[in-house]
């Protein structure tokens, strides 16, 4: 028997928020910390502090991708983008939505017998949160597939 979550109005995303926001500001930071530092230090020539600041942005940017993970589910599927890689899947691809105990994040088996990672869903610092959107991804998984059968 299905567990009886409900189902939210679509299109829906998730993204492991707090997670997001202490990326995004530790990243922001980073940045300011360093471009401060290169205007502070009297002794550094001009290609020396815009060398301070190319590192301080991309230290931001490397933290902004990381924090760029989500999944998005939508009438006819679901969008899952990772640090590196965004993919675009059907309802009938999904055959099953996992967050075991211990996972770092929501793996999705698929049709083609490989499993995909859905960074945007993981246990980090929400556990709860985690769980709550895993179930809710399960819950629209399993109704869009039994939708789609003849």
């Amino acid at each position: 028997m299905s567990d009886p979550t409900p189902l939210p109005t679509l299109p829906v995303t998730f993204r492991p928020g707090r997670t997001r926001a202490i990326l995004l500001t530790a990243g922001l930071v980073i940045f300011l910390v360093i471009s401060g530092i290169a205007m502070l230090l009297e002794q550094l020539g001009p290609g020396e502090r815009l060398s301070f600041v190319i590192t301080g942005a991309l230290i931001f940017w490397a933290l902004a991708q990381l924090a760029r993970v989500k999944v998005v589910a939508d009438e006819t599927g679901v969008t899952v983008v990772n640090i590196a890689s965004k993919r675009r899947l059907d309802w009938a691809e999904i055959l099953q939505v996992n967050l075991r105990p211990g996972d770092p994040w929501v793996f999705l088996n698929l049709s083609d017998g490989t499993s995909l990672p859905a960074l945007g869903i993981q246990p980090g610092i929400a556990k709860q949160h985690a769980i709550a959107d895993a179930k809710t991804l399960r819950a629209l998984a399993e109704a869009r597939s039994m939708r789609d059968l003849p």
